[in-house]
């Protein structure tokens, strides 16, 4: 190799490096002096609402950002996820949304992307088991009394969905498979209608993220809790026997949160973002509001969130597949 090769191959090399230096330095000041977008593809009040709010908050509070809230509603969060997709990959729009995101694709016939391929997992926040609940004016409160009862009656009880691809709507469908039983499925726009409909008893059973259905236990007997999708009983609801309790054996399923941003997004800001949710969700006072609130928060790696997203959208599939389920 002649000298002027080998001061060519320094000068490329050190060039990439001035290049990767520039590029970590450009990195390093986001957030600068621009508005960052946090949005919220519900509408104001819902969980995914609260934790968007948080995340903006704290990214005001750390990183020095100006950070607001951006409630984009319709087409079952659709909307809002589009708006995201189309944005630059520059950090200043982020997606704050739940589970529904990871299988979207799966129950919408406009969703023509790939959550996994065309959005970068930024970190994932928070999580609430599923309870199933039941109309409490009926005489059976067990899982087993129930189960036998609608073997007997199946018309007697149909089952609310609150939104197709939930995870609600998923639970509902492997709880079916598993007991055999064959209910009518009626389909909300929304916990709160099914849960209406339910204390009315138009509906006789929901399964749905146990913030939105626990509180409505009340004095009046009208919601019965009947069991909680986890291993081992809860401390958000130690009193709520587990669905393997009631004879179904593994039957686990959660509601999850989470942050995306644009594909592309570097890995520097990514990372940032992560290590900011990863120390809120660890913060003590953080912790007993989000319990409070009938959450678990989440602190992970974005690998791990990564594996767990890809692990859902997999249990997803196969669900909706079980029963020929075709996007709308």
């Amino acid at each position: 190799m002649n000298r002027r090769d080998l001061l060519a191959i320094t000068i490329a090399a050190t060039g990439g490096s001035l290049l990767g230096t520039a590029k970590a330095r450009a990195q390093a000041a986001w957030p600068k002096d621009k508005q960052i977008r946090v949005i919220v593809p519900w509408p104001p009040g819902a969980a995914n609402d609260t934790l968007g709010r948080l995340l903006a908050q704290k990214l005001t509070e750390k990183l020095g950002a100006v950070a607001v809230v951006e409630n984009r509603t319709g087409g079952a969060g659709l909307l809002g996820t589009n708006a995201v997709l189309q944005a630059p990959p520059d950090g200043y729009t982020l997606l704050a949304s739940a589970f529904n995101t990871a299988v979207m694709p799966l129950v919408l016939k406009g969703a023509t992307f790939d959550p996994q391929r065309d959005l970068e997992v930024m970190a994932r926040t928070a999580k609430a088991p599923l309870v199933m609940v039941s109309n409490g004016s009926r005489p059976e409160k067990t899982l087993p009394e129930i189960i036998a009862a609608a073997k007997k009656k199946p018309r007697d009880w149909p089952i609310a969905i609150s939104s197709l691809g939930s995870a609600g709507h998923l639970a509902t469908i492997e709880f079916l498979r598993r007991t055999g039983l064959e209910l009518d499925m009626v389909t909300y726009r929304g916990t709160q209608p099914a849960l209406t409909d339910l204390m009315g008893g138009s509906v006789q059973l929901l399964i749905d993220p146990c913030f939105a259905l626990l509180p409505a236990r009340g004095g009046d007997g009208k919601v019965n809790a009947v069991g909680i999708a986890t291993a081992e009983r809860s401390q958000l609801a130690s009193d709520v026997p587990t669905m393997a309790e009631g004879g179904l054996p593994g039957f686990e399923f959660q509601s999850w949160y989470g942050v995306w941003a644009p594909k592309n997004t570097s890995a520097a800001i990514c990372q940032q973002v992560n290590a900011l949710m990863q120390e809120t969700m660890r913060d003590p006072a953080i912790v007993d509001r989000m319990t409070k609130q009938v959450l678990e928060p989440v602190a992970e790696s974005i690998e791990d969130s990564r594996r767990f997203i890809a692990s859902e959208v997999n249990r997803a599939t196969e669900l909706l597949r079980s029963v020929n389920y075709q996007p709308e």
